[in-house]
């Protein structure tokens, strides 16, 4: 049983990103999108404070980063937990829950484009079909649906994906000092701090709303933001990196399934066609070619650990 709980862990994160895209789809019509980031931050953020703290205390004081990992972890707090959480939400005033899904999982082509201009790591072939793939299947979206509407939607899901692929950048430079769960508590206190001055917002509108829009407002800080970043971070530790990011690729399947069972819409035909081509792209993107295998003369040993390479707890979250 002990073995099973990774891939149990991970299973529960897909299901909980998954379905954040379509609580703020069902609540958007009484939560406007910088007013629903600011509460699922303000949850998500005490929550995994409370915990950081408590995990602090028990292994004998706070370890705050410092200097240059310290600004990066302020700048990823910044765009990925506050605009680009922004961004998926008003993205969703103009496309449904699936279909912005999809267009957000072309992240890691964005990341891959980063790492090849600012980490040395290069422009392989793949790197570059993958990108025209997806951004095909982008623009079989945009220019198939309802004009205005669905190009306005597709700049927003597209700008947040970009805000995800540079915050994963920076965050895989503070986790090679810092632990997963102070990165995510500082990253998710950073976001709901940067959009305090919307707190007063926030309150007004859920008094007018719905008591389910609160309801929305709370489950999104509590399960897709504290418990999957949390069960995340424990599923990495666990579980190949490799094996671990791939699964990211579940969350618009799932967004798409929990769509139609909550809210009765789905995709157009173009849009499950253009989204597809996204995901296509991102997988051909991560495509390693086999080299050619020589016959071993010895024994391989063992890298060091500082040589290891360094995961990162980021997936496609919402």
């Amino acid at each position: 049983m002990t073995k099973r709980l990774p891939a149990l862990a991970l299973v529960a994160v897909m299901f909980a990103w998954a379905s954040a895209f379509v609580v703020i789809r069902g609540i958007g019509p009484h939560v406007s999108p910088i007013a629903m980031a600011e509460g699922r931050l303000l949850v998500g953020g005490a929550v995994l404070g409370v915990i950081w703290g408590m995990n602090a205390l028990y292994n004998g004081g706070v370890r705050l980063p410092r200097g240059r990992t310290l600004a990066l972890t302020v700048g990823y707090g910044a765009l990925w937990f506050a605009l680009y959480t922004v961004l998926v939400n008003a993205a969703e005033r103009h496309l449904d829950a699936g279909t912005t899904a999809l267009l957000v999982n072309i992240a890691p082509i964005i990341v891959a484009v980063l790492a090849g201009a600012f980490l040395h790591e290069g422009f392989p072939p793949l790197l570059i079909a993958g990108i025209a793939i997806s951004f095909a299947g982008a623009a079989i979206i945009a220019f198939t649906g309802d004009g205005r509407r669905d190009g306005a939607g597709v700049a927003l899901a597209i700008a947040a994906a970009l805000l995800y692929g540079i915050s994963v950048v920076a965050q895989k430079l503070v986790l090679r000092t810092v632990d997963p769960l102070t990165a995510t508590a500082l990253g998710a206190g950073v976001g709901a701090i940067v959009l305090l001055q919307w707190a007063p917002r926030l309150f007004d509108e859920l008094a007018a709303a719905p008591m389910s829009s609160a309801v929305g407002v709370i489950y999104l800080g509590l399960v897709p933001t504290a418990l999957a970043f949390l069960l995340w971070a424990y599923a990495l530790a666990h579980t190949p990196a490799g094996v671990t990011a791939s699964s990211s690729y579940a969350v618009p399947g799932l967004s798409i399934l929990l769509s139609w069972a909550f809210l009765a819409e789905t995709p157009t035909a173009w849009g499950l066609v253009g989204g597809a081509a996204c995901l296509v792209g991102v997988a051909v993107s991560r495509l390693n070619p086999r080299r050619r295998r020589t016959a071993p003369t010895a024994t391989p040993a063992r890298p060091a650990e500082s040589e290891r390479p360094t995961a990162s707890p980021a997936g496609a979250p919402c």
